[in-house]
């Protein structure tokens, strides 16, 4: 049977694109490795789904890398209020929180799969599961369709369009293992060196292990690369027994990796006490080590910081815990406030693919047109979502990344 489009991978990008081709009138066959569609959107958010952020095409721009900008015509074509009125259609009710994210009202990223896969079903996608695209076939530098396995058997499916929605290579279990990266490869596009990225850090030494599960929130983390600060961000932070994770940590991630494997020198420091510098806050200290001057050492420290962090903190100050307030010394009190202001951790690595939310790194956008989502290359041959060169930081964006890209290929494709 012949299509006019064949999209591989029924992902948020993939079943965009379906549902748009064939809305178009385009005879679509979506073709699905594992047996569900959105594994990866059902576990974004924590189950909640961030499925977009509604912000500024100019903030869009700020939190995408290489270039956000590549993104414009995308953007224009199909942005935030697109999706989110997308989604209402099919019976999806959206909310906004904090920082612009936009979730379901019901916090069920089943929800919002569903939304998307019955906008596929009314325009009468045919999709394939537990199907296996083997390579994508062409001649004369134009596609003629797709050799997928099915049930054992190998066969070729002739198309006139592909759309390769196949994502990065981060969560393999969903699906996303890197296939897109090599049927591009085979067809003469450049491969930019895939890396985890919105990824959990590693730490030397065992503090991160002590205080495993603790969140810290209304926290500044400082990204510091061979002694000179690098990046910074404020808000929430956890501790892991391997290092350091939770979202501002996921932000600064994507650098550390890259200076990482430039074999620099990276630390994280958090400074606790954003709010205070460090004259505010030493006249804090000292009032409340006056006030309370016949507590012990451990007692005080319920004043100034969590309760799971209180034994590391006297361990690294090497100060008795049972010593009274009152005896605390300036020089004592001075390293408090520096260890307060300053919590530093070496980064010694960081967790792989399985672990990462995103991928760094794919399909070089220098050889993809950004008004189409059309390859330079080979005539017919789209692309969309994770698998290109285009990633973002945490809060809706990779999403829209994938939505914009996957609706600019669908208008694109020939009927």
């Amino acid at each position: 049977m012949n299509y006019d489009v064949i999209v591989i991978g029924a992902g948020a990008a993939g079943l965009i694109a379906a549902g748009r081709a064939a809305e178009r009138g385009a005879k679509v066959l979506l073709v699905e490795k594992k047996e569900r569609a959105g594994r990866k959107m059902l576990i974004s958010g924590k189950g909640r789904c961030n499925i977009t952020n509604f912000s500024s095409q100019a903030n869009y721009f700020k939190n995408i890398f290489p270039s956000g900008r590549y993104l414009k015509h995308a953007f224009g074509r199909f942005f935030t209020d697109n999706i989110i009125e997308l989604v209402k259609k099919f019976g999806v009710e959206t909310k906004i929180e904090r920082g612009d994210r936009v979730f379901p009202v019901s916090d069920k990223a089943k929800d919002v799969v569903d939304a998307l896969l019955h906008y596929v079903n009314q325009n009468n996608v045919i999709i394939k599961y537990n199907t296996n695209a083997q390579t994508i076939l062409s001649e004369n530098g134009k596609i003629t369709g797709v050799k997928v396995q099915e049930n054992n058997k190998i066969n070729d499916i002739l198309c006139k369009n592909v759309v390769l929605c196949t994502g990065g290579k981060s969560y393999p279990a969903t699906g996303s293992s890197g296939d897109g990266y090599f049927f591009a490869k085979e067809l003469g596009h450049t491969i930019i060196d895939p890396k985890p990225a919105l990824v959990p850090l590693e730490t030397l030494g065992d503090v991160a292990e002590k205080l495993q599960g603790l969140s810290l929130k209304n926290v500044n983390a400082m990204l510091w690369v061979n002694g000179k600060k690098y990046k910074e961000e404020f808000g929430e932070m956890l501790f892991a027994h391997f290092g350091l994770t939770g979202p501002i940590i996921l932000t600064l991630s994507k650098f550390a990796v890259e200076e990482l494997n430039k074999k620099n020198n990276v630390k994280i420091s958090i400074d606790l006490k954003p709010a205070l510098d460090q004259q505010k806050l030493d006249a804090r200290l000292l009032r409340d080590l006056n006030e309370h001057g016949k507590k012990n050492v451990d007692n005080i420290f319920k004043l100034w910081l969590p309760s799971k962090m209180i034994p590391v903190f006297i361990e690294l100050l090497k100060i008795d815990s049972k010593k009274q307030a009152h005896q605390i010394s300036a020089k004592e009190r001075k390293n408090i406030l520096l260890l307060m202001k300053n919590f530093e951790f070496e980064v010694s690595g960081y967790r792989g693919f399985k672990e990462a939310i995103i991928t760094s790194g794919g399909i070089n956008t220098d050889e993809v047109s950004g008004k189409t989502m059309q390859s330079k290359i080979v005539q017919n041959l789209f692309f969309a979502g994770e698998v290109l060169n285009l990633d973002a930081n945490t809060g809706g964006y990779n999403f829209q990344i994938a939505f914009s890209t996957a609706f600019l290929a669908a208008e694109n494709i020939e009927l």
